[in-house]
């Protein structure tokens, strides 16, 4: 076994945290904290719930940034202390020990240097995620609750909430559509990678003679809009429906024609809300999901045109994006990044960050090509 040269190491490791640093600019997080910290102390805060919510949730955020990098430099300091006096002491079970540290430093910098990829306009945003059932019949529909249930067991394993706003279901089984919010810092340019098209090989359990069946499903990500958001939409554009909510029984549910359908005529975008307890509510969610998808339009088409008057730029993210194979053999493989993982049940489990993070960086890469 070679011996690690700690030295060349320390100094990588030093380069790599020192350029984290830099993207991540230590004094504005710092000065953010200092204002957060300042309205999060106001006494009439709460009087508003939903805008205490934001400023506290920004706040621990930025806390948070500001304390994984302090741990990090903390964690290379010790590290070449350790390194030194194992050295001094020939204490070859030191060494090894400082060997596993510097792995897992690695390991946190790489994480940290994901974080730092995320920077594109509304990136910093929650998100509003749509799952819909594509061409395969009732395994696409059984499909799309399985990857409703992927990310919302991703969603928990990170401690965030994930409402769910309104949700279709199927005749015979699984879901026509699903919409649920996520309303934390950076959710949409982690989750924005994870838009597209994905794609289900297996033994169809609603098939009688047990064939394979390829079904699709289709994953939209959009930004959650802000009260700065400058979305107006004029109520001759809006036509409104409600209807009795469907599907499983509650409260407040299929009791009255409380669930909204709200279509954007000008541009064909339909929202349906059905989750909660008034038509009003739901009216508000539906208005609020419709401007965050014409926010994103907007901005594809601004995007669209500056790629149009700069030539032709590939950079198309693909009809499929993912392969979930579950036979003939097992494992999901991302087509763009090439990362493919063979534990396919802990990747419907929620275990997706290790595609997450292959898509940031393929992501990021794509766009630096593009400039």
């Amino acid at each position: 076994m070679a011996k690690t040269d700690f030295s060349a190491e320390l100094r990588a490791l030093r380069s790599t945290f020192r350029s984290i640093e830099a993207v991540s600019d230590v004094e504005q997080i710092k000065a953010d904290i200092a204002q957060l910290s300042e309205e999060a102390g106001a006494p009439d805060l709460w009087d508003d719930p939903a805008v205490a919510q934001k400023v506290t949730s920004r706040l621990s955020h930025r806390q948070s940034e500001l304390e994984r990098l302090q741990k990090l430099h903390t964690r290379i300091d010790d590290l070449e202390v350790l390194v030194e006096l194992a050295e001094m002491e020939d204490d070859a079970d030191t060494l090894q020990e400082a060997d596993r540290e510097l792995e897992a430093i690695r390991a946190s910098l790489a994480e940290l240097e994901v974080v730092t990829l995320l920077n594109g306009e509304f990136d910093s945003r929650g998100a509003v995620i749509t799952i819909r059932a594509g061409a395969g019949g009732v395994d696409a529909a059984d499909f799309a609750e399985m990857l409703l249930r992927m990310y919302t067991r991703w969603a928990e394993k990170r401690g965030y909430s994930a409402r769910i706003m309104d949700t279709s279901y199927a005749e015979e089984a699984g879901l026509k559509s699903a919409t649920f919010e996520i309303d934390e810092p950076y959710a949409f340019g982690t989750l924005s990678v994870e838009a597209g098209t994905h794609r289900l090989v297996r033994i169809s359990p609603f098939d009688n003679q047990g064939r394979r069946q390829t079904s699709f499903a289709a994953v939209e990500v959009v930004p959650l809009i802000e009260s700065t958001d400058s979305i107006e939409i004029p109520e001759s554009e809006i036509k409104v429906d409600v209807f009795r909510s469907s599907g499983p029984g509650g409260q407040s549910v299929n009791t009255t024609d409380s669930a909204v359908r709200m279509t954007h005529l000008p541009t064909g975008i339909v929202v349906s809300m059905q989750n909660e307890k008034s038509q009003i509510q739901n009216r508000a969610a539906a208005l609020r999901v419709l401007q965050s998808r014409l926010l994103l339009l907007k901005k594809e088409q601004e995007d669209a045109k500056k790629k149009e008057l700069a030539g032709d730029v590939k950079a198309s993210w693909g009809d499929q994006m993912r392969s979930y194979v579950l036979n003939p053999y097992q494992m999901v493989k991302d087509l763009r990044t090439e990362h493919e993982v063979g534990n396919t049940q802990a990747v419907l489990d929620g275990e997706i960050d290790d595609f997450i993070d292959a898509g940031i960086r393929w992501r990021a890469g794509q766009r630096h090509s593009a400039n």
